[in-house]
This record gives structure tokens, C-alpha cells and sequence, in this order.
């Protein structure tokens, strides 16, 4: 069986049987005004993180979600998006589609706004996404592209940025992990697919967002998520693993590389009312400016003593330099 067959087999298994903390964070569902979420919607959220910010759902966006699970994140872009068919959910389990219909109808008798008509739910998988070139504002998936070994990945990047209008968002949840592991680890299918052994270090999963296309990337988010202990697991030291959430935008790529934002700060307390680098980034007396990685790189190497600049925090909320 391949790990992509594992991985349906696994998530077929969750859909006919709910199975709470399957790949779960500690970060609170949002709460939002007259939104109920059924309980059984609820049990399965088969995510690491959220992929619903209200900053990218402005102006009621077409959004994709790839990968439905329960279908929570389903109805949620749907409290912002309330017109028929404006949430596409896709989805290779077939037992997965026919849980998240099924969860719809509850949160139609639950939620007086909401029609299962908003949500047009169709089977396909986010190597070949069943959606048209450009037609989609934000696109989503929550834990799954963790799953896929780098090839697959690349698909998968290059199919949701072939969906994408220009200037689209694709927001994503994934474990990332920065140390390495054996063989026998990634190897597994099973714990590959339980998004684990597929979590890539932050910077080479950043690399391949960026490889596709997207010449902007936040980092909004990264949390503690699970440990792999000799105990338990093929390893002889203690794996951390981590989520991150990140929002790729498919903004044109600049000539010397992309923006990517990992929460750095770039502060200026010199004697003058601001200081302008001259490539269009102007930082006012004493003021934070949010900044990329690569502008942060270049305020340092002008080894000024009245600009200092912050190490990454890894949240990012937008505001800033580009």
C-alpha cells in the first residue's frame, strides 16, 4: 500500500468514527458572533492550527479548502463567504465527503444564517484539484500537505497556486520539525499519515512555498505540538515537533527574492524624525515597523548604531514593510 493509500485508509477510518485528538493543537477554536458548531464537527477537527483569519476573508472570498475533515473550517469560511457554492471543500475520501454533508445539515438546524448550499463539497485530491485556473481569492488546507514526500508537495504548491487569482491566498497549517529522522521513521506510511514523520524543517518548507511562486510569505504562527520519545517511537533522542501556520500570497516575486515575514521588527532611535533606507522603507523616530527577512538583512549589514532590528518571533500580523 503506498502512503498516499494509508493516508485515505486512515482518514476514512476517522470519518466513519470520530477520534478526538487525531492530529489536534491546544489553540482555541474561534468563536465567533451566532456561529454554533455541532459537537460532532467539533470531535472531528483533524487540524494542527487554523487556517480562518478574518483579515483574508474581506469582501466575501471564493475559497477552496482542500482536505475537509469534519467540515469545521468548512463553515466557518462560510460565515464570511454566505452565498451558494462560495466554500469549495475537496476531498479523496469518499466516507469523509458524506461525514462533512452530514455535519452540514446539524449546522443548518443549529445556525439560523447558514445553508449546506453555501458549501459545494467535490471529490478530487490537491494533486489534481478539481477547480478551475484562477478562480479562487483564498485557498486552505489544514495538516495535510505535511503528509506528502517533496514531490508530491511540489504538486500540491503548484496546484493551489494554479487556482489562485492573482494576489490569492494560500493559507496552511503544518508540523515542522527541526531535527533530523531515521529511516525508519520517515518510512512509516502510518505515522506519516497521522502528520508526524512528514514535518520538513521551517526553512526548506518555506523554500518550496516560495519555489512555486509566491513572492510573499507570513509566518503568523508556531506553536509546541508533539514530541517523539525513545519510548515510543524509532528514535534515540527526543523529536520535537512544531505547527506553523503560514498565509503564501500570490503577489508578483520581487527581482532580488521573496518577502518573507517571520515577525522580525525593525526599530529606529537615532536624533533624526525618521530614518529612509532609500529602497522604500522609512522608519519613524522610535516607531516598529514590521519587517521581511531579507529587509531585516539589509538594515543590519548597514551596521548603523541608531537602527536596531529584532530576531524572528514567528508571528506575524501584518503591517509591514512591503
Amino acid at each position: 500500500m503506498s502512503y498516499l493509500a494509508t493516508t485515505a485508509d486512515v482518514y476514512r477510518q476517522a470519518a466513519q468514527e470520530p477520534q478526538v485528538g487525531l492530529c489536534c493543537t491546544t489553540n482555541p477554536v474561534w468563536q465567533l458572533p451566532g456561529l454554533r458548531i455541532p459537537q460532532r464537527m467539533l470531535a472531528m477537527n483533524y487540524g494542527c492550527g487554523s487556517t480562518v483569519n478574518p483579515r483574508d476573508l474581506t469582501n466575501s472570498p471564493a475559497v477552496l479548502y482542500v482536505g475537509v475533515g469534519g467540515g469545521m473550517e468548512l463553515l466557518q469560511f462560510s460565515y464570511f463567504s454566505r452565498q451558494p457554492g462560495a466554500v469549495i471543500g475537496v476531498d479523496v475520501v469518499p466516507e469523509m465527503l458524506d461525514a462533512s454533508r452530514e455535519n452540514m445539515e446539524e449546522a443548518a438546524r443549529q445556525n439560523d444564517w447558514f445553508s449546506p448550499d453555501f458549501i459545494d463539497l467535490r471529490a478530487g485530491d490537491a494533486l489534481h484539484l478539481p477547480v478551475a485556473d484562477e478562480s479562487v481569492d483564498v485557498a486552505a488546507q489544514n495538516c495535510l500537505f505535511n503528509i506528502f514526500k517533496a514531490d508530491d508537495l511540489r504538486q500540491a504548491l503548484q496546484e493551489t497556486y494554479r487556482v489562485l487569482r492573482p494576489h490569492g491566498r494560500l493559507v496552511m497549517s503544518d508540523p515542522t520539525c527541526e531535527q533530523p529522522m531515521s529511516d525508519e521513521l520517515r518510512a512509516d506510511e502510518r505515522l506519516r499519515a497521522l502528520c508526524l514523520t512528514g514535518s520538513l524543517p521551517l526553512q526548506e518548507y518555506l523554500d518550496m512555498i516560495t519555489e512555486v511562486g509566491f513572492g510573499t510569505v507570513e509566518v503568523r504562527a508556531r506553536r509546541a505540538y508533539r514530541v517523539l520519545s525513545p519510548q515510543h517511537y524509532a528514535t534515540n533522542e527526543l523529536i520535537f515537533i512544531e505547527s506553523v501556520e503560514v498565509c503564501a500570497i500570490k503577489d508578483p516575486m520581487p527581482a532580488d527574492g521573496p518577502c518573507i515575514f517571520t515577525g522580525r521588527t525593525a526599530i529606529y532611535y537615532g536624533q533624526d524624525e525618521y530614518f529612509d533606507d532609500h529602497k522604500g522603507h522609512v522608519l519613524m523616530q522610535n516607531q516598529p515597523l514590521a519587517v521581511c527577512d531579507k529587509t531585516a538583512a539589509a538594515l543590519l549589514a548597514l551596521g548603523r548604531d541608531d537602527v536596531f532590528v529584532s530576531p524572528s518571533t514567528y508571528f506575524y500580523d501584518g503591517g509591514g514593510c512591503c
